[in-house]
């Protein structure tokens, strides 16, 4: 088996460094805990995994060459894009009231309320069960993911091998590559926790990624 490694390795890392849904929900993981962000790595990668072997199958070719699937897949995951943008700004929002009737109350037993508690993903299980699905579902819901096997992948392909195996062989190395990149970012990310965890950071850092959340989908959504 013969493959333009070099050729394709530049193509993923361009695909990767290239900032996308993925991006910003692995990085908003993150900010929240660096084991929810390699949650939400594996879950994308994960995602990826299901379109190699679609792929490898034969079925992404059969919902890029029918429009209606194409569409809904699309539309399916414009609308998760906005729903977790959404919840991402009204949590900002929320958080705002709750500072600003915080700072209202008086004595220390409002100072005891003001704790971190709520903050808290719940358990390091529901942590990590909540990025994964977030990972996973905005990769999985994504046909540009499947376009990329479908397109770009045979173009690194040794006519002369079985080109199953070629594909495999390629969309494993993605995915690994992938694994070791958003790992990697996560732990960029974990170092700018205790700035994202000032109130007006987070306030901002919460806005502006739930409103491109929102735009991104807003944006699949019109052009499906």
């Amino acid at each position: 088996m013969s493959v333009d490694l070099i050729g394709f390795l530049g193509v993923v890392m361009v695909a990767y460094v290239v900032p996308g849904p993925d991006f910003l929900v692995v990085v908003r993981a993150a900010a929240d805990h660096p084991a929810k962000g390699r949650a939400a790595g594996l879950g994308a990668q994960t995602g990826l995994c299901v379109h190699m072997l679609a792929a490898a199958v034969g079925l992404s070719v059969i919902a890029a060459r029918s429009p209606m699937v194409y569409d809904a897949i699309k539309l399916l995951g414009a609308a998760y894009l906005v729903y977790l943008g959404v919840r991402a700004v009204l949590a900002a929002r929320r958080a705002a009231h709750e500072r600003a009737a915080g700072r209202e109350a008086v004595g220390g037993l409002a100072g005891g309320n003001d704790s971190r508690t709520p903050q808290k993903e719940g358990s390091a299980h529901g942590r990590w069960r909540s990025g994964f699905t977030q990972g996973f579902l905005t990769n999985v819901l994504n046909p540009k993911a499947a376009l990329f096997f479908l397109s770009i992948l045979p173009q690194f392909v040794n006519g002369g091998g079985s080109a199953t195996r070629q594909i495999f062989f390629l969309g494993t190395l993605d995915i690994v590559i992938g694994v070791a990149y958003w790992f990697a970012l996560v732990a960029v990310a974990a170092r700018l926790r205790a700035l994202l965890a000032r109130p007006k950071v987070r306030h901002r850092w919460e806005l502006t990624t739930g409103w491109l959340f929102i735009g991104i989908g807003i944006g699949i959504a019109a052009a499906a």
